[in-house]
């Protein structure tokens, strides 16, 4: 694998900025209508339920796709990393192709099929284009760029579009990806990672897996990212009958994804250089630990945990990404898909475990807790 000198580290940050960006268009495509779901279940005629769709077709796809990306990741690095930028803005186009809900579906589906190749990405584009020494920062950069996308797409949506119209957000989604996916073009010229022999389709699966530390790590994304997306998923249904607005929540759930945005661009260079990484997965699990018991028993105490929570929650996946990166080397590609598999995995069994008790908030937030209890066993 090639690295890349400390002297031409500044012209290499630029490879990081435009793949953090590539990632954050595809998660603003990916959560397009999910914050205005009612609005266009009417434009397009048909139920909120089918609209649904638009956003749970990426975790189902995700988990079919996420290991044959990261082998092509770590096969043909620049190739397949690119493929997935330009795939988003080809969904992104033929969303715009018809006004109907057939386009959209379609255009969701290659800007699912791309998400993998741009997520198990995250860690391979750090160890291209820095050296050591600066490829936890690098990570931090990654990771943020892509829970950033989360972060636009919820103010974004409701700003541009209503049930009358939704082409003006269908531009500017377009219009984003298609500039990330250029500059990331032009970024990566000269930025390569040798293929190595070592690792070849089920020997590199078997590897990466045999590594006890990566298990470990996959247990702590499935628990942690669990609970980030039933939270982002179930917040609202917990806290309503509380006499909590939907409005009053969705700002709650702004603020846990703004807060974590920031942790995981800030804190893990820190944790690194400090050696404190396992010190902090387990704070991060007892904090997600009493944040949900302090919302099952006072749910109006949720606008004093949710930045907390999102600190922890979001702030942890760079770390638990940091730390497969050392420990995967050149099949960091592979380990990294089996983290974000992990992860996706997490959260579909633990938002359909919240579900099953969603009408009984002090029981939906005190699983959540006990599951956020368990990482320490990991950690």
């Amino acid at each position: 694998m090639s690295f890349v000198s400390s002297g031409r580290v500044r012209a290499r940050w630029g490879t990081v900025a435009a793949y953090a960006a590539a990632a954050g268009a595809n998660q603003l495509l990916w959560l397009t209508y999910a914050p205005i779901t009612t609005d266009s279940a009417r434009h397009f005629g048909v139920s909120e339920g089918t609209i649904g769709w638009l956003s749970q077709v990426f975790p189902a796809l995700y988990v079919i796709l996420a290991l044959p990306a990261g082998l092509a990741l770590d096969r043909a690095f620049r190739p397949a990393l690119l493929a997935g930028a330009w795939l988003t803005v080809l969904g992104g186009l033929a969303r715009l192709s018809a006004d109907t809900f057939a386009a959209a579906l379609a255009g969701q589906i290659l800007v699912a099929v791309a998400q993998p190749l741009l997520l198990n990405a995250v860690t391979k584009v750090a160890v291209a284009a820095l050296p050591v020494t600066q490829r936890p920062n690098g990570i931090a950069l990654g990771s943020a760029g892509i829970f950033a996308g989360t972060a636009l797409a919820l103010p974004l949506a409701p700003a541009l579009a209503d049930a009358d119209s939704l082409t003006p957000l269908l531009v500017v989604d377009l219009a984003l990806a298609a500039a990330a996916a250029l500059a990331l073009t032009v970024a990566m010229r000269g930025i390569t990672t040798a293929k190595s022999a070592a690792f070849a389709g089920r020997a590199e699966l078997r590897l990466v897996w045999g590594d006890r530390g990566i298990r470990r790590l996959c247990m702590v994304a499935f628990l942690g990212f669990g609970v980030f997306v039933a939270l982002t998923t179930w917040l609202q249904a917990l806290l309503e009958p509380a006499g909590i607005s939907d409005t009053t929540a969705g700002w709650y759930l702004a603020l846990m994804v703004v807060a974590g945005v920031i942790a995981s661009a800030l804190l893990p260079p820190l944790l690194v250089r400090h050696h404190k990484e396992r010190a902090f997965l387990r704070l991060a699990a007892l904090t997600g630990a009493v944040g949900c018991v302090t919302m099952a028993l006072a749910p109006h105490a949720a606008i004093v945990v949710v930045i907390p929570l999102g600190v922890v929650l979001v702030g942890a996946l760079p770390v638990i990404l940091e730390m497969t990166e050392r420990r995967a080397h050149a099949a960091s590609g592979a380990a990294t898909a089996l983290v974000w598999l992990s992860g996706n995995t997490g959260g579909i069994v633990v938002a359909v475990l919240v579900q099953a008790v969603s009408d009984h908030p002090t029981a939906g937030f005190s699983l959540l807790a006990a599951i956020a209890a368990l990482v320490l066993v990991f950690a």
